[in-house]
């Protein structure tokens, strides 16, 4: 693979890693199999586009969520239920098992957890900025890693599979 001729691909999966549905769940089966990148590739470039939106997100939810509360109407009455809502159904969960839920939040690939959903936990849950952006950042660490093993597998076993049908 010619890094430089396929330059387009690498920004692609780069840019799907940053979704909130993809992330590395669609960014990184598609890099190895689809444009057939080498997954010591792959990997740290989708986990660097999935870290993307976690910096972003923790860094700028508190500016926006106390301007949007502050607002004396129904979106910020909304807002503030809503943010209230959460905490209290989840808060035992969370100080039972703490920095540990973040990082199961976001190493898990199924769908409603990633980056995403752990940097909105950990603004509803009030972590510090330093202390959530390495959290996250361990737990897509951990995704990717899995991701990787399990699109490999699958590869894997669908080469096993296309051979024995084929006699080979």
């Amino acid at each position: 693979m010619n890094v430089f001729m396929d330059f387009e691909e690498l920004l692609l999966v780069f840019l799907v890693s940053m979704t909130p549905i993809g992330e590395l769940r669609l960014s990184i089966p598609l890099a190895i199999y689809a444009y057939d990148i080498p997954w010591v590739l792959a990997l740290p470039i989708a986990v660097c586009g999935n870290i993307v939106p976690i910096v972003i997100m923790i860094f700028t939810l508190n500016r926006f969520s106390r301007s949007l509360k502050n607002y004396d109407n129904k979106i910020g009455q909304l807002f503030r239920w809503q943010e209230e809502r959460v905490r209290k159904m989840q808060s035992d969960r969370f100080r039972k098992y703490g920095a540990l839920t973040l990082i199961i939040l976001v190493a898990v690939p199924l769908p409603m957890t990633g980056a995403w959903t752990g940097s909105l936990a950990a603004w509803i849950f009030r972590v510090p900025f330093w202390n959530a952006l390495f959290l996250l950042c361990l737990g897509v660490l951990f995704a990717g890693i899995l991701v990787t093993i399990i699109t490999l597998t699958g590869i894997g076993i669908g080469d096993m599979f296309l051979a024995t049908v084929s006699g080979q």
